[in-house]
């Protein structure tokens, strides 16, 4: 198994992505045939309403983790959530997802510089548009 510190995760809901603060958070790849990973996030109580709906469901959600380091691009994972659990202090929950990595085609600087090219950007309009948007690091559409 190896363990990782997230720094932020985002939810895909109605093709639009939803950021959380997280007061802390981990991310374990379990190493297995399953290739199983472990998201859990330790958050303010009132964001458990986002995914108190999907406890005891088998839906699929579609996340993006930022792992390790704020400028390591956002990893995808489908997962299931497993656990909300309230923290004594009453403020913080603990949601518990587990899913796998989602396969990725093209590495996100590619995919979003042929999205511009397509849009078409060029020159300096190209290289300003293609700076912001790695910095705010918008949803693409999936291709594949």
């Amino acid at each position: 198994m190896k363990t990782f510190k997230m720094l932020s995760l985002e939810l895909l809901k109605d093709e639009e992505l939803k950021s959380f603060p997280l007061t802390d958070g981990i991310i374990i790849n379990q190493e297995n045939s399953h290739k199983a990973w472990i998201l859990e996030m330790y958050m303010d109580r009132q964001y458990a309403s986002d995914f108190a709906p999907y406890l005891g469901t088998d839906t699929v959600l579609n996340v993006r983790a930022v792992i390790s380091y704020p400028d390591n691009d956002p990893a995808p994972f489908r997962v299931v959530v497993q656990q909300i659990v309230e923290m004594p202090e009453k403020e913080h929950v603990s949601v518990l997802l587990k899913g796998t990595l989602s396969s990725v085609r093209r590495q996100y600087a590619e995919q979003l510089l042929l999205k511009l090219v397509e849009e078409g950007f060029t020159g300096n309009a190209l290289i300003e548009k293609f700076k912001a948007d790695m910095h705010e690091r918008p949803r693409l559409k999936d291709k594949s």
